[in-house]
């Protein structure tokens, strides 16, 4: 059964601004002054469905602030990577971490634009663009282009293009925990491509 709303995120600017100097509510009722349903971009307010799209559609800069934003089901028109609509109503205002939690509420966890992903002993995270993922022991974190994979002891770390991977690991000589931090396109580290930590803290590629 579909569901009558369905949410939409998106980035702002941290003063409520968004493209050609719209001004978006922190909370409640917002509408389009110029809506054709056109499937083309322009004349309605964008997003990304259920929080998930092309990432490219928003210049990021710091400060920047993300939206919830429960829509009419039946008024989103596609655009092949995000939506359209013609108004809303704004159900959450803030940073990623809070963004991840109401959409989780909701039933959508993996693939989040800047979203934060944790999963606990032997779980996946799955982050998406700019997103975080967290996965304890001997788990899997996931993040998509420009985002953060974190994984425990025995862990695996995989991020896209520009992101980071990072592993915890245990030196016994030292009989301390560290942090092994590898930089995609730098050093060999591929985007895409899963990593461990071996007993040296060095990261190496797990073959299938």
């Amino acid at each position: 059964m579909s569901r009558p709303t369905e949410l939409v995120t998106r980035y702002v600017r941290a003063d409520m601004t968004a493209h050609n100097g719209f001004t978006w509510p922190s909370s409640g009722p917002v509408s389009c002054p110029d809506w054709d349903p056109a499937p083309k971009c322009g004349n309605g307010l964008h997003g990304w469905l259920h929080g998930r799209g092309d990432a490219k559609a928003w210049d990021h800069c710091d400060g920047d602030l993300m939206l919830v934003v429960e829509v009419d089901a039946a008024s989103i028109v596609d655009l092949n990577g995000k939506v359209k609509f013609p108004a809303g109503a704004v159900v959450y205002c803030g940073d990623a971490a809070g963004m991840s939690a109401v959409m989780a509420a909701a039933g959508y966890t993996s693939g989040l634009i800047n979203g934060t992903a944790i999963a606990g002993y032997g779980g996946t995270a799955t982050a998406g663009i700019r997103g975080t993922a967290t996965a304890g022991d001997y788990g899997t974190a996931i993040a998509g282009d420009y985002g953060t994979a974190i994984a425990g002891i025995g862990g695996t770390a995989i991020a896209g293009v520009r992101g980071i991977v990072c592993i915890r690991w245990f030196d016994h000589n030292a009989d301390r925990y560290r942090l092994t931090i590898g930089y995609v396109g730098e050093d060999g580290i591929e985007p895409n491509t899963p990593y461990k930590c071996d007993d040296s803290g060095k990261l190496y590629e797990v073959k299938s």
